[in-house]
């Protein structure tokens, strides 16, 4: 398993020391210190751990085009307010073309 699956606080091994995952790429040893764990190591469960199972993949899952639509006008409308006219209509320009990528 690579360290960017891992929940924080999951224990694994590598390189024979028992670790505990404390951020995105780091792991403190079971003797102290902080290391760094590269993501291309393959790291181990510790000794009586078990890997959480990966989330299943979201092949196929479909997204409802209604929210999608009415989220990204929100979102549209509160950039509109927050810009001058040149930018008014730099937004207006990409959400015509956001709008015709989706349709």
């Amino acid at each position: 398993m690579k360290i960017d699956l891992l929940p924080l606080g999951a224990r694994f091994q590598w390189k024979g020391i028992t670790y505990t995952k404390i951020g995105p790429m780091t792991a403190s040893g079971e003797t102290g210190g902080v290391a760094f764990i590269p993501k291309h190591a393959v790291l181990k469960p510790a000794p009586g751990e078990e890997f959480p199972l990966p989330p299943p993949e979201a092949a196929g899952q479909t997204l409802d085009a209604a929210k999608v639509s009415t989220a990204f006008e929100s979102y549209h409308q509160t950039a509109l307010t927050l810009t001058d006219e040149a930018g008014r209509e730099a937004l207006e320009m990409a959400r015509k073309r956001f709008l015709g990528e989706i349709r």
